[in-house]
């Protein structure tokens, strides 16, 4: 088992104090973690779009079943999200130059703290729960997710010091007590918070609330995202077959424990967001933000919540469907999602009805 701490607690430097990134950059030294391989000058269009289709396209070469918990499906999984690693650097990513309106747009939208500070505390959470990982081949995969993370948080902070956007300094990172459960609760946020993301940044791509330039500028960093929860959610899988039933009985007590404090998080974010969306609640919270907040910021953009729900289903499904069909997909959101659009479909055939009525 590795021990990401140790080279912290032998300087005698307390956690709170220590930068981010450096902290970040230590644990990651301790893992043995080698930077995958980057192109040194920006890439043309041809390299672009071959890096993008290794990107959203894999299928395993092993026959039959990929059974969840067999030493197959963890292999598997881990060359999945090692193939389809994307080598694209954020140093040489070309900015567009944005009128007047749409920089003022843009660097007017209260989520640069918020999605830059969740990053930030993603990756330190991946690579200290990688510390505690035994198997050699998970244990590399989640050490790559973590350090795709930090990449997500170079990308988001290039671009608002290329806009002139002032961020909030980042809140100390408290090391978690437990990795697993700091694995868990990070990972089943970002099956959560991308389900909808998906579906937000099509409908900023269709409305045109950002310029095509900078939405294709993101599109890898939303891919990748796709590519995280699917690792997490084969993980947990595997994880929770290789179980014997009372620990198996353990396991699931603690995801249902985990759903329930994101579902009181993100009760407690709603009642902590004022009229305009701005964020007043506990800065330790911010991990729960960035969907709800990315939502208030595209409010100008007119679209029923049903038509936005479907929307996000359309999307969540075309982004997994490169992906290896016998791999698992996250299912939690969409099911509800689905089970919501279905309830309220008679409400809204009544609304239409009685809509047309009044017009008649």
């Amino acid at each position: 088992m590795v021990q990401t701490w140790v080279v912290l607690e032998e300087s005698g430097k307390l956690k709170g104090m220590i930068d981010h990134d450096d902290l970040f950059a230590t644990q990651m030294r301790a893992l043995g973690f080698s930077r995958p391989e980057q192109p040194a000058d920006p890439p043309g269009p041809a390299a672009m779009a071959a890096a993008d289709r290794i990107s959203r396209y894999w299928t395993s070469t092993h026959v039959g079943a990929l059974r969840p918990g067999s030493e197959a499906h963890k292999r598997e999984v881990c060359r999945m999200f090692h193939e389809t690693f994307n080598p694209y650097r954020p140093s040489i990513i070309s900015w567009p130059k944005l009128s007047p309106e749409i920089l003022q747009r843009v660097t007017s939208l209260p989520i640069w703290d918020v999605a830059v500070h969740t990053e930030s505390r993603a990756r330190l959470r991946f690579a200290t729960y990688a510390g505690s990982v035994d198997d050699p081949e998970v244990r590399a995969a989640v050490t790559l997710n973590a350090w795709e993370e930090s990449r997500h948080k170079e990308v988001l902070a290039n671009l608002v010091q290329a806009y002139g956007i002032e961020l909030a300094s980042e809140p100390p990172f408290q090391r978690p007590r437990d990795p697993h459960w700091a694995f868990l609760v990070t990972g089943y946020c970002e099956c959560i918070d991308s389900f909808f993301a998906f579906g937000l940044f099509e409908l900023a791509r269709r409305s045109g609330f950002f310029p095509a330039e900078l939405v294709e500028t993101f599109e890898p960093v939303i891919q990748e995202e796709c590519r995280h929860i699917l690792l997490f959610a084969n993980l947990v899988a595997w994880q929770r077959a290789n179980l014997p039933w009372w620990r198996r009985l353990y396991f699931e007590l603690r995801v249902t424990a985990v759903w329930a404090v994101i579902a009181w998080e993100r009760i407690v974010l709603a009642r902590s967001m004022d009229a305009k969306g701005d964020n007043k609640g506990d800065k330790a919270r911010l991990d729960s933000t960035f969907t709800a907040s990315s939502a208030n910021a595209i409010s100008p953009v007119e679209i029923d919540v049903r038509d936005l729900m479907a929307l996000c289903l359309k999307e969540n499904d075309r982004r997994f469907a490169g992906y290896d069909p016998r791999l698992l997909r996250p299912k939690t959101v969409p099911r509800l999602v689905r089970l919501a659009l279905l309830v309220t479909k008679p409400w809204t055939r009544k609304k239409a009805s009685a809509s047309v009525q009044a017009q008649s």
